[in-house]
């Protein structure tokens, strides 16, 4: 499996395993311990959760079959969205997003805590907070750091004017921007997103990949517009599922964007890790986003 280099000490593989809906897929610890280890076979080192995402404490349990995982992975989590979840944020009336340096701190020790390891390798500011004070928020991040409780810190769906504003107050390098991009949602290849990471020369990760499943059912004109080229690349290039078309498309970019693959069958995550071997030409690139747009480039 391709490596992607953050900083000098930390890495993450290509594709990455999202545990979005981990809560929801109804596993035991000791199923959750056998697809991690599933996945770190083909490759797949990165896991990315988030505390609203309500599954941690299933990761922990699943690590806690195995004390030696942790030392083969990178955990990658979020914090910044304030809803009111029983359980996490039941106090909370108002859905908001909390930046500030006391609500980053508490976060990440609480996710230290749900994750049940003594470090994160990547923790992420979930939305851009239009109340944030770049500053305090740099402050937290220098601190935790220096505590040793995160190695590094990035950010998601953060425009690039707000990715700008935080790194500029920030003495270490944001190592990521976690971005929605897909062959239905395509709109970072003309916004500045990808070119301010590349100029940063900061990673991007890439969620919902294949668009929440819309590239397989959605009959807006646009998602069939996009199937039928996909499919007509499938047979091109002689695959077996239009998620290897769709996740070498994101391949192709010389960004180097890593998707985050949400299945929790193996299977598709084996069509996620095939999709590396798989070249799309220039023309077949334009061809699909093209598709997407509805509009020829030119």
């Amino acid at each position: 499996m391709e490596r992607i280099k953050l900083t000098d000490d930390l890495s993450f593989s290509r594709i990455i395993q999202g545990f979005w809906r981990l809560s929801n897929w109804g596993q035991t610890p000791s199923e959750t311990l056998k697809f991690m280890n599933n996945c770190i076979e083909l490759g797949i080192t990165t896991f990315d959760t988030a505390d609203i995402y309500m599954s941690e404490t299933y990761q922990r349990e699943a690590m806690k079959l195995d004390k030696t995982i942790r030392n083969k992975i990178e955990i990658v989590t979020k914090c910044g969205i304030k809803p009111p979840i029983e359980g996490l944020f039941k106090d909370v009336k108002t859905p908001h997003y909390n930046s500030t340096k006391d609500h980053i701190i508490n976060s990440v020790d609480n996710s230290l805590i749900r994750l049940g390891v003594d470090n994160i390798d990547v923790v992420l500011i979930h939305r851009p907070d239009y109340l944030m004070d770049p500053s305090e928020v740099a402050e937290a991040f220098n601190e935790i750091k220096k505590a040793g409780k995160v190695r590094e810190f990035g950010v998601s769906n953060f425009t690039p004017s707000q990715f700008n504003l935080l790194a500029s107050y920030y003495d270490g390098k944001l190592v990521t921007n976690q971005i929605e991009i897909s062959p239905l949602t395509v709109s970072a290849f003309e916004d500045g997103s990808i070119d301010n990471a590349m100029i940063n020369h900061s990673s991007l990760m890439a969620w919902s990949p294949l668009a929440g499943g819309k590239l397989f059912k959605d009959d807006c004109e646009q998602a069939m517009r996009v199937r039928a080229s996909l499919n007509e690349l499938k047979e091109k290039y002689s695959v077996s599922s239009i998620d290897q078309i769709a996740y070498s498309w994101l391949l192709k970019h010389p960004a180097k964007i890593m998707p985050i693959v949400g299945t929790s069958k193996i299977s598709r995550v084996k069509q996620a890790t095939s999709s590396l071997n798989i070249n799309l030409s220039h023309e077949d690139w334009y061809y699909i986003l093209e598709s997407s747009l509805g509009r020829s480039v030119k």
